[in-house]
């Protein structure tokens, strides 16, 4: 008994030591890079749009706020015709704000909390189906695409953000980044 206490005595000291000698040896969540921490904590955002739906999602310079994504879908000969398709929630959690904002361009919005930080923004809706307050699931239908903006006169699309700890992030969606000025094409997985 008295063998196995010293070798846990030694074992702390040896640990007290290093950490005197090294303090940023190992690193705290608070001393870690905010990419690390965010990936660890962030939802496994899905794309808020149903199963098999090809959108293309661009994250354009001079888009604001930066690391925000323009979502569009088009029809079988490249026109447009996402006007009033269904929005759902790309992870689950609780309604924070739905609203028509005449300050910030957004009009009709939804923001959702995810927990850890993280929330999502829908914007230019058409229409809102939930309500602050209301619980949802990942897939749950949350209103439809538009192009509603106090400011601006705009062209149907469905402006998302992915927000950590209050600030616009890079969006990662089903494990796909949407880094600065980047334009893709992307299935959605969303209630498949």
């Amino acid at each position: 008994m008295q063998r196995r206490s010293r070798r846990i005595l030694a074992a702390a000291s040896a640990v007290a030591a290093l950490a005197a000698t090294a303090p940023n040896a190992v690193a705290t969540p608070q001393e870690s890079s905010p990419d690390a921490v965010q990936a660890l904590a962030r939802p496994n955002f899905k794309m808020p749009f149903l199963c098999g739906q090809v959108w293309r999602g661009s994250n354009w310079n001079g888009h604001s706020p930066a690391r925000s994504i323009d979502w569009n879908h088009y029809d079988a000969n490249g026109n447009p015709d996402d006007f009033k398709r269904r929005v759902f929630a790309s992870a689950g959690g609780t309604v924070l704000s739905s609203h028509y904002s005449t300050t910030t361009g957004y009009g009709h919005t939804i923001v959702i909390g995810h927990g850890n930080g993280w929330r999502t923004r829908y914007a230019h809706l058409y229409s809102r189906g939930v309500s602050k307050g209301d619980k949802v699931t990942a897939g749950q239908r949350i209103g439809r695409v538009g192009k509603s903006s106090a400011k601006y006169n705009l062209s149907p699309h469905l402006h998302y953000e992915q927000i950590y700890n209050g600030s616009v992030v890079t969006a990662v969606v089903q494990g796909v980044s949407y880094p600065d000025y980047t334009t893709r094409y992307q299935k959605s997985t969303n209630r498949c």
